[in-house]
């Protein structure tokens, strides 16, 4: 991975910066401190590593306010931060860059019942909002695997989805509007508790710009009352591609299930020793959810139950109360760190139209095998949201790179399918490179020059995203 050469003149200037940026933050919201910057030299694209600058831990919106205008004045690339769960490099500095991480500003900020949104700070955990109006009857509906951990404001950096994203749709579609700090500490209100606010949708462009455009202190966000039930069925099935046809006929049905879960053998069996959730040792496993009124469940899953059964199951189990229900999902939520405890994995995300979801991971199985390499697949089929798990010896010199480009390999089928590069992670710097497979050079050039309004330095998340050859003389200033 390439990495821009840090700029020698603002490295030599670190005690003047470092001092400027005290003098306007509490002393401990700055970290200077090599030992303790190491710290925040990744995210959870743990491959690659830099330490920062410095970094800046801010609890408040004036505070962000007044670090990025010396950031500005001093000509220091930011990098947004906000849980460091991001599986694409997305707040990984450089060694010239200042990290102002939102983890501190993680408070309710309001609640609205009547009118269905809650305001909060961009540092507060995305399970945290639910839990904020659970007791009311509402949730927040995105749920991306790392809820527990990840930060509204990544999410809104990313569009994060999540399981079921695929009823109630991503971040973007929840998202009502945002306070936002651009690089030279001017604060603008984008959107608002309202439907559908006036003028441009910036909020659009905002949600899932990747820190590029200004950094999101608070968010008003929708929330929806609670379903009055939801039952999961597992399906299990004889092979990858014949779970993806189901997958497709239940869609094609014009069925909407709440959510609709894909895992194969590898990490079924992961999940299953880790969750002990009671799975089918199979092929391949579908998790399909319903919700509304009891008669409404039963409806819905006789109808999924009777596409599944044309696909001859090996398996098929409805949850027969909510601890079955959990146990179920338990398995699901926990497939990352389960994969993770038997082997080292790069976890991939590109989106597919549903339909080719069969030819998709029969081709991938191809690809795997040319590679050497085993892919573990689990995703939100519902949506055609894939995240292969490419399994690799992060300690075998050369199978990291092996790994890397079946990567690229899977990502370009994506594109060819009729897809894109990504659906909820990003494109950070894993993808930075293959964004010339996506889209044309003038395509390129016209999201750069959006970020040319917002940022005219390129000094807000300045490596990421764009290929380094394309943006060079934006950086170059």
């Amino acid at each position: 991975m390439d990495v821009p050469v840090p700029d020698a003149a603002i490295l030599s200037r670190k005690p003047a910066i470092v001092a400027r940026l005290r003098a306007v933050l509490p002393r401990d919201a700055v970290i200077d401190d090599p030992a303790e910057t190491r710290a925040y030299e990744c995210d959870a694209l743990s491959a690659y590593r830099m330490q920062p600058l410095a970094v800046v831990l801010p609890r408040t919106t004036a505070e962000v306010a007044a670090a990025l205008r010396v950031c500005w004045e001093e000509g220091v690339p930011v990098v947004p931060r906000g849980a460091g769960t991001s599986l694409a490099g997305g707040s990984m500095p450089t060694a010239d860059a200042v990290v102002l991480g939102i983890a501190r500003m993680n408070g309710v900020l309001e609640t609205d019942y009547d009118n269905r949104f809650i305001r909060v700070q961009a540092g507060r955990t995305n399970l945290s909002v639910t839990g904020a109006v659970e007791a009311e009857g509402f949730f927040y509906a995105p749920d991306p695997s790392s809820q527990l951990a990840c930060a509204i404001g990544g999410n809104i950096a990313m569009n994060s989805g999540g399981a079921h994203c695929l009823k109630y749709g991503v971040t973007t579609n929840n998202l009502l509007g945002v306070t936002l700090v651009k690089m030279d500490g001017t604060v603008v209100e984008i959107g608002g508790p309202w439907m559908d606010a006036a003028g441009l949708d910036l909020l659009g462009v905002i949600c899932g710009s990747e820190g590029q455009l200004g950094v999101v202190t608070e968010a008003t966000l929708r929330i929806l009352p609670k379903p009055e039930g939801a039952r999961p069925v597992l399906m299990g099935f004889s092979s990858n591609e014949v779970a993806g046809a189901c997958v497709a006929d239940i869609i094609k049905a014009g069925l909407l299930p709440v959510a609709i879960e894909f895992m194969d053998r590898p990490c079924i069996r992961a999940c299953e020793a880790f969750a002990k959730a009671g799975y089918p040792d199979c092929e391949a496993l579908l998790i399909v959810e319903v919700e509304g009124s009891p008669a409404e469940i039963d409806e819905q899953l006789a109808a999924i139950t009777a596409i599944a059964r044309r696909h001859d199951p090996v398996a098929l189990e409805q949850a027969t109360d909510e601890a079955h229900a959990k146990r179920i999902w338990l398995g699901r939520k926990s497939a990352f760190g389960a994969m993770g405890q038997i082997n080292d994995y790069m976890c991939l995300d590109g989106t597919i139209p549903v339909s080719t979801l069969p030819q998709v991971l029969r081709r991938i199985g191809e690809l795997a095998a040319d590679f050497g390499l085993e892919v573990a697949n689990v995703f939100h089929a519902g949506d055609g949201n894939m995240h292969p798990l490419i399994l690799y010896n992060a300690n075998k010199p050369g199978d990291q790179e092996r790994c890397e480009a079946l990567g690229a390999e899977i990502l370009k089928l994506c594109v060819e399918v009729g897809g894109c590069l990504t659906g909820e992670h990003g494109v950070g710097i894993e993808k930075r490179d293959l964004m010339g497979v996506q889209y044309r050079p003038a395509d390129l050039e016209a999201q750069m020059r959006v970020k040319d309004v917002f940022d005219p330095k390129w000094l807000l998340n300045p490596a990421k995203v764009f290929p380094l050859a394309v943006s060079a003389g934006r950086r170059a200033g």
